[in-house]
């Protein structure tokens, strides 16, 4: 006798696995499809590869000549970059983002990237490099090394020529890189001659591998300092620390005079609250009024001919004390400047005017405030660091950090 009910739930189950074997394989087709779609629209591709972490789009440019192109050039690397920035400050190695809400893991956790016996400390940062050198040690023997945190590439540069004669008398090593210029980035050293106060200046160009003495030199007293280089616009400033306040063209090899705004002259090494770029604009913060309050601050911009400073914020932190009136320091005068402790750590522009904010650090604290709405909110708490919290920190030991996607 045949058994028609089994006959019949096979076919049922064979023609089940067929209908089922067919909708893969159109789904297959489709994804297929949609696939090349996508593969072959490099607008629709861009969007979805800005959405990525930086990480997965370096790993990524290894997947086809095709995509290498596309991730790998200057269009896709500025719209990548505007996207995903996620700045913040690096202090004493420490990074600290800007925006609490949105943290992003820290590029590194220590700069163990290179086995130097004497540690390793940051020098510097300019858009995304960073400029390392030996923690420890005389300048004669210091190693110096420009690091990737985003790709992890590092490279040592070679010693300064001219021997230990040389080495030992540098006196400002600065990074010059912007990655809408030039994939290569230079190194700028200062050294003094002795005794007669002669300063030369020699650059290094990853492009060729080597130093090059630039034709020209200044002359100052031989303790003259030349901290807080900023570069921007193929050209570094250094903070004014002194009587006649420089900056140099790297494209034009020329050295000129930067002038100061008229409060205040610095002299024998001082030095104004801060010193340097966001967006395009090298900024200058001083106190508005030595006589009145030192909370009132006077935030200038470099004029694009360089002839001079204007006023672009007038700043006054006297909400920011009434939160935290730990900023006073009781054991000071009232008339002092040390009356209130804060450090300005950096100005930031942002993309609209009124999203320009500080980063300030007042005892135990690191605090973010908009200087159009006059409000601030904490972004990092110092307490539990005492080398930092107890003000064993200064401007050298501050860096700005903003993530791309350069490679060596």
């Amino acid at each position: 006798m045949v058994n028609t009910r089994a006959k019949l739930q096979k076919i049922h189950n064979t023609t089940k696995l067929c209908f089922s074997e067919a909708a893969m394989a159109d789904s297959d087709h489709l994804a297929t499809q949609s696939g090349a779609l996508i593969g072959s629209n490099d607008d629709l591709l861009i969007q979805i590869l800005l959405r990525l972490p930086v990480t997965s789009v370096l790993r990524f440019r290894s997947v086809s000549k095709h995509w290498q192109s596309l991730l790998s050039h200057q269009h896709f690397t500025l719209l990548y970059n505007k996207v995903s920035i996620s700045p913040g400050l690096f202090v004493s190695n420490l990074y600290i983002p800007f925006d609490v809400q949105n943290q992003s893991p820290p590029p590194f956790r220590n700069l163990d990237f290179y086995p130097d016996i004497c540690g390793i400390r940051i020098v510097q940062s300019c858009n995304g490099l960073l400029l390392c050198c030996s923690k420890r040690g005389h300048e004669r023997v210091r190693k110096y090394y420009v690091f990737n945190p985003t790709t992890k590439q590092f490279a040592l540069i070679p010693s300064v020529p001219g021997g230990m004669d040389v080495r030992k008398t540098i006196r400002f090593m600065g990074l010059a890189f912007h990655q809408t210029g030039c994939v290569h980035y230079k190194v700028v050293c200062i050294h003094v001659v002795k005794p007669d106060g002669l300063f030369k200046i020699q650059i290094y160009s990853s492009d060729t591998g080597k130093w090059k003495i630039s034709d020209q030199s200044f002359y100052a007293p031989y303790y003259t300092p030349l901290r807080y280089g900023v570069f921007l616009n193929q050209t570094i400033y250094w903070a004014p620390s002194c009587v006649n306040p420089l900056y140099f063209k790297l494209d034009t090899q020329e050295l000129k005079s930067l002038p100061l705004p008229s409060v205040e002259v610095y002299g024998d090494g001082g030095m104004p609250l801060y010193f340097g770029e966001s967006r395009g604009h090298l900024h200058l913060v001083e106190r508005a009024d030595w006589g009145e309050t030192h909370l009132h601050l006077n935030v200038y911009e470099l004029l694009n001919d360089h002839s001079g400073w204007f006023l672009k914020y007038a700043v006054e932190l006297d909400e920011l004390l009434n939160a935290y009136p730990e900023m006073i320091n009781s054991y000071q005068d009232p008339s002092s400047p040390r009356y209130y402790e804060f450090e300005l750590f950096d100005v930031v522009r942002g993309e609209e005017e009124d999203e320009t904010f500080m980063v300030i650090k007042i005892p135990g604290k690191i605090i973010r405030y908009n200087v159009v709405y006059k409000s601030f909110k904490q972004i990092f708490d110092l307490s539990h660091l005492l080398d930092i919290s107890y003000g064993r920190i200064g401007h050298s030991d501050v860096h700005r950090y903003i993530e791309n996607l350069a490679s060596f």
